[in-house]
């Protein structure tokens, strides 16, 4: 089992704490709206906000992690084990130097631990959260979490299902939150067996993962639509990674070291992708561009595998109102939490 953020198949200024600011609404969620004046080397400030990325410790969370922490914003870093953590912390101060990071213990895998975990934040209001951790299995047998849900399923889209509910009130203290949920190139070519959520009928590790990923963004575009029909502030915006590589990603060590044989084998793939630390820039930008708006979906901008973050088209079956609400209600059901996500 490999617990990373999804790759292939797999700051603007701080808001008026006092004035909450008017919520945009998503103009054509169909039609790309570039904005060139963004820089991914040149992030605004974002001093005085918090943001918690889970799976922060490796991949394009930890990527996301030492970009946001480079903004003066404080940085949770989300994941089960503490050491990965530390050593993700040291490599963000490393580079980052008077970086804000901090880490918390966080199960996805163990609804029932969520609510301890949330409370471990120890916050009265929360800017940002990155729904980005993930499990990805290769082969069989299928697994199962702690609350008897298939692996994947369970930790990628009803861990963050139930995590924003638990959320919800630091999120909405907040002047304009947002909840930035990472999907998959993959989701792409992905259909949802609202049927065989769990594929309990047909198990195949490498669909299941592709559509745990579209659950999680037809999760999140849906959650918009019920943010914006309760008049919140909060924004639910979807960005995906494209094609992103192990072999073509910097070593940050001891997180993770990449040797020069790796690079060099793997340069031709770089016609068409890319590094974790540029898959994570579409993230990045869906956490802090103030032009973005709710129910986006932002991705690389060469066919959508690499490249600099832009606004993609909503692939019509990723936010299909009538299968997001079905699953909606038994992402509630099989979480054991509110299907109103505490957002009222």
């Amino acid at each position: 089992m490999s617990v990373a953020s999804a790759t292939l198949g797999g700051p603007g200024g701080a808001p008026d704490e006092h004035t909450a600011p008017e919520r945009k609404e998503p103009s054509d969620v169909s039609s790309p709206s570039p904005n060139l004046s963004w820089d991914v080397h040149r992030l605004p400030p974002a001093e005085g906000r918090t943001f918690l990325v889970t799976g922060g410790n490796a991949g394009i969370g930890y990527f996301t992690a030492e970009q946001l922490a480079a903004t003066g914003a404080v940085v949770v870093l989300g994941g089960r084990d503490r050491a990965k953590g530390e050593a993700a912390m040291a490599s963000i101060r490393s580079r980052v130097p008077g970086a804000l990071v901090r880490h918390l213990r966080l199960d996805l895998a163990d609804l029932s631990s969520l609510p301890a975990a949330v409370a471990g934040l120890d916050l009265d209001r929360l800017d940002a959260v990155v729904h980005n951790a993930g499990v990805a299995l290769d082969d069989p047998p299928r697994r199962v979490t702690e609350d008897g849900h298939e692996l994947m399923f369970g930790t990628n889209h009803l861990g963050h299902f139930a995590l924003t509910r638990w959320l919800a009130p630091l999120l909405t203290a907040a002047p304009a939150a947002r909840v930035v949920t990472v999907g998959s190139f993959a989701a792409r070519s992905e259909r949802l067996d609202l049927g065989d959520l769990q594929s309990n009928q047909d198990y195949r590790p490498k669909r299941t993962y592709g559509r745990s990923k579209l659950a999680q963004m037809s999760f999140g575009f849906e959650l918009d639509r019920r943010l914006r029909a309760t008049g919140s502030t909060v924004l639910s915006v979807v960005a995906h990674p494209g094609g992103a590589l192990d072999s073509l990603t910097p070593s940050r060590p001891p997180v993770r070291v990449t040797s020069p044989g790796e690079r060099l084998r793997a340069l031709p793939a770089t016609l068409l992708v890319q590094g974790k630390d540029a898959g994570a820039w579409p993230v990045v930008r869906a956490v802090l561009d103030p032009e973005v708006a709710g129910g986006q979906l932002w991705g690389p901008r060469v066919f959508g595998l690499r490249g600099l973050p832009r606004r993609e088209p909503v692939l019509p079956h990723m936010a299909d109102p009538a299968v997001a609400a079905r699953l909606w209600a038994a992402s509630g059901e099989l979480a054991g939490v509110d299907p109103g996500l505490g957002f009222r």
